[in-house]
């Protein structure tokens, strides 16, 4: 019997019973989508060693012997960097679910009012003008600046005049990521330097080599905290997909859960783009998998979501870094391969069930 199969079986039983069995699954899936990250890559690591060092950082002793270059590759050079994979997975997963909730659109992904772009922007800025050689830590930072500043415009030009509504949210969106687009272009013309404009062009691709413990530190406060913030808002965003009456005849202020829920999905989806780069088709293709196993009930979605997305980033970017070994592959290009034709079959789809796009 496969797992879609057994979950589509738990709907017909209690709602915790069903949380408690997708999240089972996954929690599986996601320590062996780890183990398999930490011990693949240009130097090999045996199973035994991986799973013995993870288990010491949870303070179970292992008794297994492992080798001084095989415990620091894993502690300084894997370990973060799945962790943030991870992360940013959950949370552009998660962002993804948000956005679809408040479109009402299986389709709705979290670049779609323009945070990706301003992240994008903030980081690009800060390689042309060398920020980000005198300062490690300038890149994300200013590519967090540059996401919440694009949410935040995109948020206030909506509702001048008073009223605010998701169509107008959305062009506005789509109008200032047009913009940033623009800015990323000119300096991609203008830049003087080969070194810079390589480095542009890898961020821009999606990826997270080098990534380090400070860039965990940098981002786990923000996407747990917002995540979790989220996930409790699961009943708003049920009432939400029902309809705008129904939800306010349930006592949901809409001037006040929409606007949260956008600054949340807005607050993740920025930090993941600051540490990570641009990371295409997350947030719309895991979600909607889960959507379709475990159906539309975001008290189940979010949780799952989040968990779906972490394990879809750790084994995305475990391939982009074997695929071409020694060298590496970006990962947002692995996820842009897989999500493209998704996106198109989402579309092909929608046409048949509406007789229109």
């Amino acid at each position: 019997m496969s797992i879609v199969s057994l979950l589509k079986i738990s709907k017909h039983t209690s709602l915790v019973s069903r949380l408690a069995l997708a999240l089972s699954l996954l929690i599986a899936a996601l320590m062996i989508a780890v183990i398999i990250a930490v011990s693949l890559g240009p130097v090999s690591i045996p199973f035994s060693a991986t799973v013995s060092v993870i288990l010491s950082h949870l303070g179970i002793p292992t008794g297994v012997d492992v080798g001084v270059t095989d415990r620091r590759i894993i502690d300084y050079i894997r370990l973060p960097r799945i962790i943030v994979a991870g992360m940013v997975g959950l949370a552009l997963a998660l962002s993804g679910a948000t956005m679809q909730a408040l479109f009402r659109n299986p389709m709705a992904d979290p670049g779609i009012i323009g945070v990706s772009a301003g992240g994008a922007a903030g980081a690009v800025l800060s390689i042309a003008l060398g920020f980000s050689g005198n300062f490690y830590l300038a890149q994300p930072l200013l590519g967090f600046a540059g996401s919440m500043g694009a949410a935040f415009l995109v948020y206030f030009l909506s509702i001048i005049g008073g009223r605010f509504s998701m169509s107008t949210l959305l062009l506005v969106g789509i109008a200032v990521s047009s913009f940033l687009g623009a800015i990323i272009s000119t300096v991609l013309i203008i830049v003087p330097d080969t070194n810079s404009l390589r480095e542009i062009v890898f961020w821009l691709a999606g990826g997270l080599d080098s990534r380090t413990w400070e860039h965990v530190q940098i981002s786990a406060p923000f996407i747990l905290t917002g995540s979790t913030l989220l996930m409790l808002m699961s009943r708003e965003l049920n009432l939400l997909m029902i309809g705008d009456d129904e939800a306010r005849s349930m006592g949901i202020s809409l001037n006040i859960v929409r606007p949260i829920l956008l600054v949340l999905a807005s607050l993740i989806t920025g930090v993941a783009v600051s540490v990570s780069g641009t990371i295409a088709f997350v947030g719309l293709i895991v979600p909607h998998i889960i959507r379709l196993v475990v159906g539309p009930d975001h008290r189940i979605l979010m949780p799952v979501s989040a968990l779906g997305g972490a394990v879809f980033m750790i084994l995305a970017d475990t391939l982009a870094r074997i695929i071409i070994e020694p060298a590496e592959f970006s990962v947002g290009i692995i996820t842009s391969l897989i999500g493209a034709p998704f996106f198109l079959f989402l579309l092909i789809a929608n046409k048949r069930n509406t007789g229109s796009f």
